[in-house]
């Protein structure tokens, strides 16, 4: 067995760590403006502002999706480069390829139902949705 290059392991987690911390400062940001802009809902009486704090959530939703999928792809070429994985895919020495990871668990919308997703912003989506829903009496 082909010993892995240490190196080249670090670089590509340093890669995962970071695409893990841009992932959870999206998940702050989005409790934080939803917050806020229910906290000035809630001053003004003005149902535009939960209308408007569904914007954050989706395009947060979206992009907190690229992040994890992104960290994936690179998870999957750091156990590649390990060698911890059955069939694993010819990795050159220093070669940074998170394009050889496709479909599966490396697909979009896969990351896009995953549970530390959907967990969060769904019910958020679906609280703002009926906030709305209640406050305009819209049954």
């Amino acid at each position: 067995m082909v010993q892995p290059n240490i190196k080249h392991l670090e670089f590509v987690q340093s890669v995962i760590t970071r695409m893990n911390t841009n992932s959870f400062q999206i998940k702050g940001w989005t409790i934080t403006i939803v917050a806020a802009l229910l906290a000035i809902f809630s001053s003004t009486k003005n149902e535009l502002f939960i209308l408007v704090s569904l914007l954050p959530v989706i395009i947060f939703w979206l992009l907190d999706t690229y992040y994890l999928t992104q960290e994936r792809k690179f998870r999957g070429l750091y156990n590649d480069i390990a060698g911890v994985t059955e069939n694993p895919k010819d990795i050159k020495e220093y070669e940074m390829r998170p394009d050889l990871y496709v479909g599966g668990k490396y697909s979009y919308f896969d990351v896009f139902k995953s549970p530390t997703i959907l967990w969060l912003y769904l019910p958020l989506f679906l609280f703002l949705v009926g906030a709305y829903v209640y406050i305009n009496d819209c049954f």
